[in-house]
């Protein structure tokens, strides 16, 4: 039975049994007569993107990305898809395979290959970042196994293809999965570039050749779906560069994601056309150079490339620093840099800083404040979008059609993208003729299955996010986050009395402790009081024979609670301390 829709997927039109739409293992909804693809994450959100695809007792993972956290998410360092599904299956996973070596695509993977001992297959430079990042973990023995564009391999049940594709990052590919079933056809992230740096053009013909055999069903990068219009060409950021440097006096200082190793070619390559010298800054930057650079993806002219500590002994037109920060992180290089809080470099008046990105929705506030503190400094800076140092590495409008139209899936999956983007990618598909009863919009752990007659969204599994702050993995959730953000809010007290054990009498104390609250030198009036109504509580607690702890602690936070909200119109967290002799 056909069962989908554009906007919203109604379970129960298919008819599927009530108890399996909710079933959170999943086994019950996987028929394995059946293709089953099952999003682990990327969808309604940019970042942690996942794919399972299981069929015959199979399953092959498509990348393991991370997302960083939100500003609630306190303290956390980066999220991770909940993987328990794999966990829970893993005799069944044959291997994982990568589009590419973005850290939403590959920053899960050290966390996924301590659970999983399978094969890992993509290109030489996405294998030669996976490397170094498994090698920071303490992971050396991981089974990398080295592609390249329209290789072909088998992995248990799939046969997989891969077809080179254009995007912000070097040896990029998208997927061609062949199944009995029918051919499934992942994008991967993906822009239409006729003119790409290192010469690479996305691979056309093949994709033409594999639309024409047939597919099953396409899943496409659905990031610049509400841009009109062509994504510009990488190579007009390189005329950018040039007129930027041809017209610079002082030094340069060029933001970028660390990753954009055509970026970095530009950037490397017009500097050494005027003369200049480059320093990188950044411990990832200076691992991806370096892994770019052994691997033969950055073309370093000799003698290009100095130590940062050589900067200062060249006259400052010579001098072209790379940097990461692009995005405001607080603790990026040029965020030091910009805050005078870097040990080696500093803002002087006449550099110019070219940070050569978007921000990504949500940092707009952290970038605009490390575009001013620079500007306070000196410099000239050189961010906005109209300057042209800077260009997508993402499809827009046009460029996805292009893509529907080479593949003619017979159904569409719109991914990776907040829930916008994905509605507005369904649009376009229906626009270029996808019928809508074939297009799906789905959430992450939604399962949806195929034969060669018929599709169905049927149930979910568990898909959500793991939290990871420094080495705990899934050890912080919705609790602890709010009460760091109780703490970060009202601060905290922390109660401490002594009691005797015979009678239940004070002997020492109450003694109150305050952090982020108030300054307990200017509020002794409010220690005071809020001392002699813990007295007060613990009488009353004694005069009604309560002797246990939990509920002699209880009564104390709900007096306290009360009494500092009357007074101050806070609630820090109260933490009670009982102790007897």
């Amino acid at each position: 039975m056909l069962c989908t829709t554009l906007f919203e997927v109604v379970l129960f039109q298919c008819h599927c049994n009530e108890r399996d739409l909710y079933n959170i293992g999943g086994e019950r909804m996987i028929d394995e007569k059946k293709l089953n693809i099952i999003p682990l994450g990327g969808l309604g959100e940019v970042g942690k993107n996942m794919w399972v695809i299981q069929y015959n007792g199979q399953i092959v993972v498509i990348d393991a990305g991370l997302t960083f956290p939100e500003d609630e998410m306190l303290g956390v360092d980066v999220v991770i898809p909940d993987f328990t599904y794999l966990i829970e299956n893993k005799d069944k996973v044959k291997g994982i395979v990568l589009t590419h070596g973005h850290e939403d695509h590959i920053g899960a993977l050290p966390y996924v290959l301590k659970e999983l001992d399978v094969p890992v297959y993509g290109t030489k430079l996405t294998l030669g970042l996976v490397k170094t990042k498994l090698k920071e973990n303490g992971l050396s023995n991981a089974k990398l196994q080295v592609i390249k564009p329209r290789d072909t391999i088998q992995i248990g049940t799939f046969n997989i293809e891969f077809f080179r594709v254009s995007h912000s990052i070097a040896d990029a590919v998208g997927l061609a999965i062949h199944t009995s079933v029918g051919t499934i056809l992942h994008t991967g992230d993906f822009k239409v570039d006729h003119t790409p740096v290192d010469g690479d053009v996305m691979d056309f013909a093949r994709l033409s050749q594999i639309g024409e055999k047939g597919v099953l069903v396409m899943l496409s990068d659905s990031t610049n779906a509400q841009r009109p219009g062509y994504t510009m060409s990488e190579k007009a950021v390189g005329q950018t560069f040039d007129d930027i440097f041809r017209n610079s006096k002082g030094r340069i200082l060029v933001a970028s994601f660390a990753s954009h190793v055509h970026r970095l070619q530009q950037v490397i390559s017009t500097a050494s056309n005027y003369g200049r010298k480059v320093a990188v800054v950044g411990r990832s930057m200076v691992n991806v150079v370096t892994v770019a650079h052994e691997l033969g993806y950055l073309d370093i002219p000799d003698n290009t490339l100095i130590d940062i500590d050589e900067v200062a002994n060249l006259p400052l037109d010579e001098v072209v620093i790379i940097t990461t920060g692009s995005q405001g992180e607080p603790m990026s290089a040029l965020t030091r840099i910009a805050m005078h809080d870097h040990r080696r470099l500093e803002i002087m008046p006449g550099d110019t800083v070219i940070i050569s990105a978007t921000p990504i929705p949500g940092n707009e506030k952290t970038v605009a404040r490390v575009i001013d503190q620079l500007y306070k400094a000196g410099a000239d800076v050189i961010h906005e979008a109209i300057s042209g140092i800077h260009v997508s590495g993402h499809a827009s409008q046009e460029d996805l059609k292009l893509m529907i139209n080479l593949v003619k899936p017979k159904y569409f999956i719109p991914i990776h993208g907040e829930y916008s983007m994905l509605i507005k990618h369904a649009e376009i598909a229906k626009t270029v003729g996808i019928p809508e009863e074939n297009i799906f919009v789905l959430e992450n752990g939604q399962i949806i299955n195929f034969d060669k007659k018929t599709s169905c969204v049927k149930g979910r599994i568990q898909a959500g996010r793991i939290l990871v702050d420094g080495l705990g993995v899934g050890d912080v959730g919705n609790i602890v986050l709010r009460d760091r953000k109780q703490l970060s809010q009202d601060g905290i007290l922390i109660m401490v009395v002594t009691l005797d054990k015979k009678t239940g009498k004070v002997i020492v104390g109450p003694d109150i402790v305050s952090r982020g609250f108030v300054y307990v030198r200017e509020s002794e009036e409010l220690m005071d009081e809020a001392k002699e109504r813990v007295k007060q509580c613990l009488e009353k607690c004694g005069q009604k024979n309560i002797t246990e702890w939990s509920s002699i602690k209880s009564s104390v936070k709900d007096v306290l609670s009360k009494f500092l909200y009357e007074k101050t119109r806070r609630r820090p967290m109260i933490l009670p301390i009982l102790m007897e002799v």
